[in-house]
């Protein structure tokens, strides 16, 4: 089943919820990127809850039937990227979150505000 970004992006943002993910920021890059409709941006306070924020992650995509393109850094538990197409999941540990500052780059993008 197709799922749209929109919707997408809000089940993730509630699967990082469920984990407890911190400081949770989802920027719209629609008409910015070429990448992806929507970055979601979190962070965990230790390498074993940034990998089950990762790991809910790919199971409600799993769960939705969307197809993940990739994760990359979930054993070092640093950065993960979790690659829904659409929507991006960037989860970090807390340290690496400010030193990285993706916001930042992204600084066109607007903040969609969650409810």
């Amino acid at each position: 089943m197709n799922q749209s970004p929109d919707h997408i992006m809000n089940e993730v943002v509630k699967a990082a919820e469920d984990k407890k993910a911190h400081n949770l920021v989802v920027l719209n890059l629609k008409g910015i990127s070429l990448v992806a409709d929507y970055f979601v941006i979190c962070h965990g306070n230790s390498d074993t809850q940034v990998q089950a924020i990762a790991q809910e992650v790919r199971r409600k995509a799993d769960e939705l039937g969307v197809t993940m393109r990739g994760m990359e850094g979930f054993d070092t538990a640093r950065w993960v990227l979790v690659d829904l197409g659409d929507v991006v999941v960037h989860v970090f540990h807390r340290d690496e979150r400010e030193y990285y500052n993706i916001e930042r780059l992204w600084s066109d993008a607007k903040v969609v505000e969650l409810v």
